[in-house]
């Protein structure tokens, strides 16, 4: 039988101890960032409801998290949701309108996070409303420059949460970033689209181009039922950032407004982003292989069949899975799994 084990194609430049050591302390002070600053990240996928708002959300909060400053900016005109995941949507007094209309400063329209005060969200409208006339992709540059050039400094990273579709949304969000991440999941829709967008991508000059494969689940892909991670990946032909299990958790963390990075025990899908942010922050990558299985012997305990079936999603040499704090992660999860099928 034939399962998905996931690898990374290069080494590391830390060791595996002060790496993991850099995951699970956030305040920990990493090395700056290589390259021009901010790195200015669209994360897209061209259908909609595939987990574009809550992957910015979650990966935004993770590099947060890592020590570096962040600014998200909710590019969905009239149909905002990022500031509802973070739990913020109370505090958006002014957005991006006003402050082109001279009502407000940028400052006044930058919610700064109580939980991580690195964390900015920045919204271009209020909802319901449409954009002034000759809004578009120069005003979104002029607002990556102006945040570039603020007083209290250049953030690390701009992430830019890009509506659904390839209409004038798409373009304007598009325009000023130099990077992207391509949200879809596996399902024929979704992937469709996903190849759609890619070359409009690359046709605007954006060739650094991340795939993360969403709402992942290892039961039908064992069934074939759906396409596996390597699938996915030689249809696209894109580098993996990262794989998110299918997770019931999401739906709880997006109604409390509460990122799943901050759940505590981390989650399955929690503990993916947070490794597909530092793969964003290492420009690094992960690669999905297809190996056989050994036949199950008889007898086989259900603990060892969770065990295989969780274990493979932390493959990685971020996380190595024989560090004590990922053997416990795995242990909770193998528990639940099997108090489920019990229950089931």
């Amino acid at each position: 039988m034939l399962s998905l084990q996931l690898s990374s194609p290069t080494t590391p430049n830390l060791s595996s101890t002060s790496k993991l050591f850099s995951f699970f302390n956030p305040l920990k002070t990493l090395k700056p960032l290589a390259g021009e600053t901010p790195r200015v990240v669209v994360i897209t996928s061209g259908k909609g409801g595939v987990g574009k708002t809550t992957t910015t959300a979650n990966v935004g909060l993770s590099l947060a998290r890592l020590g570096f400053s962040v600014v998200a900016i909710d590019a969905d005109v009239g149909l905002r949701n990022l500031d509802l995941l973070l739990g913020l949507e109370n505090r958006v007094n002014y957005t991006v309108v006003e402050v082109l209309n001279g009502d407000c400063r940028l400052d006044q329209a930058l919610v700064r996070d109580k939980r991580w005060s690195n964390f900015e969200l920045l919204c271009i409208s209020k909802p319901r409303s449409k954009l002034p006339i000759g809004f578009g992709g120069k005003a979104l540059v002029w607002l990556v420059d102006a945040l570039k050039s603020r007083q209290e400094g250049s953030p690390d990273f701009i992430l830019i949460d890009c509506p659904a579709g390839i209409d004038a949304g798409f373009i304007t969000a598009i325009t000023p970033a130099n990077e992207a991440v391509l949200v879809t999941t596996p399902d024929i829709t979704s992937l469709r689209d996903a190849d759609r967008v890619t070359g409009l991508l690359e046709c605007d000059g954006i060739r650094d181009i991340k795939m993360i494969v969403n709402r992942v689940r290892t039961d039908m892909i064992k069934g074939e039922d759906m396409m596996s991670v390597l699938d996915i990946q030689e249809m696209l032909g894109l580098a993996l950032l990262g794989v998110i299990p299918e997770d019931s958790e999401v739906i709880r963390s997006t109604n409390r407004g509460y990122p799943l990075v901050l759940n505590k025990p981390p989650t399955l899908a929690g503990l993916a982003f947070e490794q597909a942010a530092w793969r964003l922050v290492e420009q690094d990558s992960m690669k999905a292989v297809m190996v056989e299985e050994e036949p199950k012997k008889r007898g086989f305990s259900p603990f060892l069949e969770a065990e295989v079936k969780y274990k493979y999603l932390l493959v990685d040499h971020k996380l190595p899975v024989t560090c004590p704090r990922v053997e416990k992660i795995v242990k909770l999860c193998i528990l639940g799994s099997v108090c489920l099928s019990l229950l089931s």
